[in-house]
């Protein structure tokens, strides 16, 4: 078999871990959390489970990319030579490193509402009556975050596919025209 078998699902496997834990965090983490009677124990203990999370999520990252830099320098001529191929791998890695850093920033605005978690909140990114504005504006920002992500997780995932149609037969012969 032709290939980097271990780059390609390195690749894969990163982005579904990035995609699938966003998104779980989302809606069984921070949901979960909502449900915690104490009203402080609601952000501390998603603060707790993303904290545990984020090294997974670091690794994946890191794995994502080297695994990218692996499978770029093995299609370098495909890179150079096909039609839209470069195109698509800058983009592509425009909005890997975009979202990296939306899941970087978001793990800021997650430590100020772990911060701040004494205040209570309704849940990990619904703000409660009264709390500061320093607390709502952190759980306004990562309530949209928690929905970036794994959008652009998916965006990711949806170009690598994009890559892999790119290398079908047909299509290399007509880039290559």
């Amino acid at each position: 078999m032709a290939g980097n078998l271990v780059a390609r699902s390195i690749h894969d496997l990163t982005a579904a871990a990035w995609f699938g834990g966003s998104l779980m965090g989302a809606i069984g983490l921070n949901g979960a959390a909502a449900e915690a009677k104490d009203p402080t124990e609601r952000t501390r203990l998603s603060s707790k489970g993303w904290g545990k999370w984020a090294p997974v999520q670091t690794a994946a990252f890191v794995g994502h990319l080297a695994s990218d830099l692996a499978i770029a320098w093995e299609n370098k001529g495909r890179i150079a030579k096909q039609d839209s191929v470069a195109a698509n791998t800058i983009y592509k890695t425009v909005v890997t490193l975009a979202g990296a850093a939306v899941t970087l920033y978001a793990g800021v605005v997650g430590k100020k509402v772990d911060e701040l978690s004494e205040e209570g909140a309704e849940g990990a990114t619904e703000p409660r009556a009264g709390a500061s504005d320093e607390l709502k504006s952190a759980q306004n920002q990562l309530k949209a975050l928690q929905w970036a992500i794994p959008a652009f997780a998916g965006w990711v995932i949806v170009l690598g596919a994009k890559h892999g149609e790119m290398q079908r037969p047909k299509n290399i012969l007509k880039g290559l025209r």
